[in-house]
């Protein structure tokens, strides 16, 4: 399954892994499709990082997510450049809407061991298009917006999200 991510700063393309991560793709796909990401922000910038967006408004509200998913990390799917991962928190099963492109090989994130350090990101897709506007966006300038650091000082807005 393709998806197209349309930003203020150019259009990513992913191919999605519904194979190896169901779940997730599908918690995606319906976020997508029920329009969440439209006018969403790539919140969290980290050049030689990560770029994380899909819950925050360019206000820097937070938009109200569904229940969160199980963590399919130990999928096989690795965090290499240009892999899409659910960011989530400090609890294993987390994952609701936001998700990261990895910039570099992010070994460190993926599955290692059942357990809360080891358990890792899911990765479910792979940009096929549009590492140059990954990349773009991994060079914004930075800055701290209350208690959230690496936000980006000129919004970075997702217009629309399509999956099919």
């Amino acid at each position: 399954m393709k998806a197209t991510i349309e930003t203020n700063q150019g259009t990513i393309t992913l191919k999605l892994d519904e194979k190896k991560a169901p779940l997730t793709v599908a918690n995606f796909v319906q976020y997508a499709r029920d329009g969440h990401y439209d006018g969403t922000i790539f919140h969290r910038v980290i050049d030689g990082f990560m770029i994380q967006g899909g819950g925050f408004t360019k206000n820097m509200n937070e938009k109200p997510t569904r229940a969160a998913i199980r963590n399919e990390a130990m999928n096989g799917l690795k965090n290499v450049r240009g892999a899409i991962a659910m960011a989530r928190t400090s609890v294993v099963d987390s994952a609701t809407s936001q998700f990261f492109i990895n910039l570099v090989d992010n070994d460190f994130l993926d599955f290692t061991a059942p357990t809360q350090a080891g358990f890792g990101y899911a990765v479910f897709g792979i940009v096929t298009d549009g590492m140059d506007v990954v990349d773009k966006i991994a060079k914004a300038k930075t800055g701290n917006v209350g208690y959230y650091q690496n936000v980006p000082d000129e919004p970075i807005v997702i217009s629309k999200i399509t999956v099919g």
